[in-house]
């Protein structure tokens, strides 16, 4: 993809196509360069739009070492569902280790969440996209209302661009609600992460994950004791950016 490329216009042309428009637009322009990152449950529905479009399909996940069980399973349900390799980006032990021996395993329920999501999290990601042209996510604009409300379903990366590559970041599921994720799981009988079934919406690490009750929004059960406005982990920063 030449960086001569309009994406604001491009973005602006898409909006109101399809996922799976998007994702083609996706495959046209990258081809194999173009990552799947998965985790959650619409990022399974964005690998069955994706897988369907081109069967060798390059999908990553992030593995902080702290996920529930049911999430270790649910990888490997998703592998095995779709016959396709997932990478596994783990921690850097010499950042991790000072860590958790200096602070201990919960030290983010003091400290706030950004330095253990930062070497748990940020940087593996930023390693593994350093080596990728594009990727997309399974972002939705209805997911937090405070961080995600503009979430456009094409940009540039600019959190995780770097001199020697601009990376461009898709967001296929930007306008899909979570009824229409569910709607799509549950006619096409697609897996999912049990954990679903007992409250969980919004799932990430063990610690800093819980069901959420009726009536409250999805990321209301992470990390709830901090500021609603700030619940990014860092993987999506350019959400806490202000866009005009």
């Amino acid at each position: 993809m030449s960086p001569t490329i309009d994406v604001t216009t491009l973005a602006e042309a898409y909006a109101g196509k399809s996922p799976q428009d998007i994702l083609k637009l996706a495959f046209d322009l990258f081809g194999d360069d173009l990552w799947i990152s998965f985790s959650g449950a619409e990022d399974v529905v964005l690998l069955d739009m994706a897988w369907k479009l081109n069967k060798n399909v390059r999908v990553f996940t992030l593995d902080t070492g702290r996920l529930h069980s049911e999430t270790y399973r649910f990888i490997e349900q998703v592998r095995d569902h779709y016959k396709i390799p997932i990478q596994i980006m783990t921690p850097d032990p010499k950042l991790l280790e000072p860590l958790v021996n200096e602070k201990g395993l919960f030290s983010f329920y003091r400290d706030g969440h950004g330095e253990c999501c930062g070497i748990r999290k940020i940087e593996p990601l930023r390693r593994k996209l350093a080596t990728v042209r594009a990727w997309a996510t399974g972002q939705r604009r209805d997911q937090s209302p405070g961080t995600r409300s503009q979430v456009a379903v094409l940009e540039i990366d600019n959190a995780f661009s770097t001199p020697d590559n601009t990376l461009y970041k898709f967001n296929p599921l930007a306008q899909m609600t979570s009824e229409e994720v569910w709607t799509y799981i549950r006619m096409l009988e697609i897996p999912f992460n049990s954990l679903h079934e007992r409250g969980f919406i919004s799932i990430g690490c063990e610690p800093c994950t819980r069901p959420v009750l009726p009536n409250q929004h999805e990321r209301e059960g992470r990390w709830w004791w901090e500021e609603a406005t700030q619940k990014e982990c860092g993987l999506h920063a350019g959400n806490l950016i202000a866009k005009d």
